[in-house]
């Protein structure tokens, strides 16, 4: 049973993937543009015009951004049987929702999505293992 664990946001994605006792790694960039716009201009003369910031087209380029940084991530993770996802703010949540518009079967392979600060590779990995039940600190008996 192939169990990915992924941590996302939008600067990237780390993901664990579990394989019949095996673990490996992967990373995915998210190549998206931090925008940061500068507030409207004052015109030289008293009450002259301002410019105005565009916001929409800001928040549209980041909209198609994240669709292509989705589109990577669930390529990666197309044949796994089980998914976790991690990561902080609203990043997780956006993946989650852009898994069951594209990829409803993936996204019914979801068992669960957690909020999580940053964390090193092996407490990820710990986490990953946690949450799908292969502890490395209580093996299981048979």
């Amino acid at each position: 049973m192939k169990q990915v664990g992924i941590w996302l946001d939008k600067q990237e994605a780390n993901g664990v993937l579990l394989y019949d006792g095996k673990e490996s790694f992967f990373n995915i960039p998210s190549e998206l543009d931090f925008f940061n716009p500068k507030g409207g201009s004052r015109s030289k003369t008293r009450w002259g015009p301002q410019d105005v910031v565009q916001d929409s087209k800001y928040l549209e380029r980041e909209k198609h951004q994240l669709k292509k940084y989705f589109e990577k991530i669930a390529a990666k993770i197309s044949d796994a049987d089980q998914i976790a996802i991690f990561g902080p703010a609203e990043t997780p949540e956006k993946f989650v929702n852009a898994l069951e518009a594209n990829h409803p079967g993936l996204a019914a392979k979801i068992i669960t999505t957690k909020t999580a600060d940053s964390m090193t590779q092996n407490q990820f990995k710990a986490l990953a293992k946690q949450t799908f039940g292969m502890d490395d600190r209580y093996p299981e008996t048979t």
